[in-house]
């Protein structure tokens, strides 16, 4: 794969307490196979909060996917009490031949997302 390409999945965080991106969070990127989750990918947010990049090359097929976000590990760098200690976000890939991408809007006791572009 060529460094330069876009990942087929890529996510985005914004701390949205503190308006910028979050920086330096660990993120896995799971599978379901036969009922069971399995990781397939890792990454970190770079300083721009994003994860374009996995640790990995990675290819799609059609099937159920998670990426969870260590959440916790964020919120204590900061010396924030947070609520949430992870953030699992499940979604369906259809067309494998797409791109993916999955915004995590953060705060401390809160969180939303949706699919980007």
């Amino acid at each position: 794969m060529n460094a330069l390409a876009r990942a087929p999945i890529t996510t985005h965080i914004l701390d949205t307490e503190r308006g910028k991106p979050a920086v330096g969070v660990s993120v896995e990127l799971s599978q379901l196979h036969q009922g069971s989750w399995t990781v397939v990918n890792q990454g970190q947010t770079n300083s721009d909060g994003r994860v374009e990049q996995w640790q990995q090359p990675l290819t799609l097929a059609t099937g159920m996917y998670q990426l969870v976000f260590a959440t916790d590990a964020y919120f204590k760098q900061l010396g924030v009490a947070s609520f949430y200690p992870e953030v699992n976000i499940r979604f369906y890939v259809a067309k494998p031949q797409e791109h993916y991408h999955v915004p995590l809007l953060l705060s401390a006791h809160g969180y939303s997302t949706y699919r980007g572009t």
